[in-house]
């Protein structure tokens, strides 16, 4: 069972659905979830994790598209009593920058919205990243897994069924 409560409101600070700890979060804000899509935003910071002298690299942005695709697994999870559980990002199909660079104090808005979801834990995501007057920013298809569980994963890697 989890602690974590579900939004009362949109928007929320999105740290709670994503296992994310210990500054690796870099989303900030839940501004929208459903059962096939989550949008959220973050604003990149001259104090960011992957902060440069120009801004915040735009091959960055496929992390935050992965953790919105977290943050959607978090809520799901959390809607069914559990916790937010780790997952991976299997790769992506086209990942489409039109920015070299995110600009600082700029939010950028980070869309995903769900394909397909097999019961064995995979799964596709079609994200979207958009600038604060709306204009596309990157595009692309993420595959993920996620296990049922660590023992499963274990089991997984040592080469048996779970």
């Amino acid at each position: 069972m989890t602690d974590t409560p579900m939004p009362p409101s949109l928007p929320c600070a999105i740290a709670p659905f994503v296992p994310h700890r210990h500054g690796m979060c870099l989303l900030d804000t839940l501004l929208e979830v459903g059962d096939e899509h989550l949008l959220a935003e973050v604003t990149p910071r001259r104090d960011g994790l992957f902060a440069a002298a120009r801004g915040v690299p735009g091959w960055v942005g496929l992390e935050w598209l992965a953790q919105a695709v977290a943050a959607w697994a978090g809520v799901q999870a959390v809607r069914q009593g559990d916790e937010p559980r780790i997952g991976f990002l299997l790769g992506t199909r086209r990942y489409r920058c039109q920015a070299p660079w995110f600009a600082f104090d700029q939010p950028v808005r980070v869309g995903v919205a769900l394909d397909f979801r097999a019961d064995n834990g995979l799964g596709a995501f079609r994200g979207e990243l958009r600038g604060s007057h709306g204009e596309s920013l990157a595009t692309t298809t993420l595959n993920v897994f996620q296990p049922e569980s660590l023992e499963a994963l274990d089991a997984i890697q040592r080469g048996e069924s779970p």
